[in-house]
Parts: structure tokens; sequence; C-alpha cells
């Protein structure tokens, strides 16, 4: 079994040979609920690629445990990155979106206020749903052994978005009526590929057509419609495969 994952501060200056204390709410989890001992495994990471691979050394109190690393490995940024724009969902499946998206691979999440979304957050809820959404990275990137974990921005406007899309060789609404298959396009080799997944409702004319004037058009998926929740998953393993990121 891969050995754990937690989440370190900075390893920026970590080598192999070194020392390194998790202490926190992760030195609590790993000492106190996962109850490591000394002499098993663990990786550390700071999820922006780098990650130290070693030992626990020594353990003390409740929250505080020594690594002794024996090697350092740094993760470079995948190419072409690819980000979803979702929508938001209904009650907690955003979460359940961000989860998988992460364990699929997916590089970055844009929240995106879509005018057919039922949810909506706005003051203090909106900042707390977002916390949420990149707590759920976090774990979801410590769970499926990521090195580099997936940026959560700021919610999104759909002319935000639309700014967004011109920065990208690649882009696409996930749709059903869409005429050309994701799976048969031609893909750039670096750079961004984004693609927008809507809400429940789905993506309205106006957004469509904001979209069309920033580069992005529809592409389908396959012969069934996907919720929302797991349109970005799906399209996200889609492209891992299509452009060698899986192989």
């Amino acid at each position: 079994m891969t050995a754990p994952v937690f989440l370190a501060d900075s390893l920026a200056t970590t080598e192999a040979g070194s020392v390194v204390a998790l202490t926190g709410p992760e030195g609590r989890h790993a000492v106190s609920v996962r109850r490591l001992r000394v002499g098993e495994e663990v990786i550390l990471t700071d999820g922006e690629g780098v990650g130290a691979y070693g030992t626990v050394a020594a353990l003390e109190g409740k929250d505080r445990l020594e690594v002794s690393v024996t090697e350092v490995r740094t993760e470079p940024p995948a190419r072409p990155r690819i980000t979803v724009v979702q929508a938001l969902p209904k009650g907690d499946r955003g979460e359940l979106a961000v989860e998988t998206m992460t364990e699929t691979g997916v590089d970055a999440v844009v929240p995106w206020a879509a005018s057919r979304c039922v949810t909506q957050w706005k003051g203090d809820r909106g900042l707390k749903a977002l916390g949420k959404w990149r707590a759920t990275a976090r774990e979801a990137g410590k769970q499926s052994r990521r090195l580099r974990f997936p940026e959560v921005s700021d919610l999104m406007t759909t002319r935000q978005v639309a700014a967004l899309l011109t920065e990208a060789p690649f882009t696409a609404v996930l749709h059903e009526e869409g005429s050309t298959p994701l799976a048969t396009t031609p893909l750039p080799r670096t750079g961004d590929i984004i693609l927008i997944v809507g809400p429940e409702g789905g993506v309205s004319p106006d957004e469509l057509s904001t979209f069309a004037e920033a580069g992005a058009k529809p592409y389908r998926l396959g012969p069934s419609v996907l919720r929302t929740s797991t349109a970005g998953t799906a399209a996200t393993a889609l492209l891992l495969g299509r452009t060698g990121r899986w192989g």
C-alpha cells in the first residue's frame, strides 16, 4: 500500500538526509488519527509539485512528528494543462465534482455563477462554500497521492470566464447539442485546455453566444446526458487519455 500523504507548509529547501517536522492539523491527523509509528513510511508534499519521501523518525505529543527524508521528488506542471469551469451544482454535488476531478487529474477548477444555477454564492455563505471546494481539492489530492493539487479559483461570472477563454489554445463547452465529438477533435500538445460544464438547467443561449465570441464551441461527450457533477470528470479522463498524460 502506498504511503499516506500529508500537506507540509514548505519543502523548498528540503533535501535527502534532512528532517522535517509536521505539526498543526496535519500533524494531529498523522499522530492522533492515523496513529503512525516510528519507522512507517510517509510522503510530505507542499501541494505545488514537491514531495518529500521518508519515514517517521520521532513522535511528540498528539500533533507533531518528525520525518527523516530519504528522497525528494519534483513534479513539473502537466502539459497540456486542463481546467474545468464548473457551474455551481445544487447541494453538495459541487464538492463531489471537485473530489472526482481532483482524483482523475484536473489541474484547475473555476467555480462559475451561470445564469441558470439554482445555487448562489453570496457573502459569507459564498466564502464558506468556496472554502469547502478548496478543502475538498486538498483532501482529494492527498488521497490520490498527488504532489501538485489543483487550483480552485475565486467564483467567476460569465464575462470573467469569457475573458479566461481568450488565453487558451483550446476551449470547449460541454453541450448535448454539440455537433463535434470531444473524443475526435484535434487537441493542442501544450498550453491550456478549458472545458465548461453548465448547471442542471443547462448553458443559456446568451452564455453560449458569449463563449462563442471568445472562441469556445459546443462539443458533445457521448450519446447520454451526464449530470453537471460528473461531466467534468468524464471529460477530463477522456482528454488525459487522448493527450498522453494517461499512458
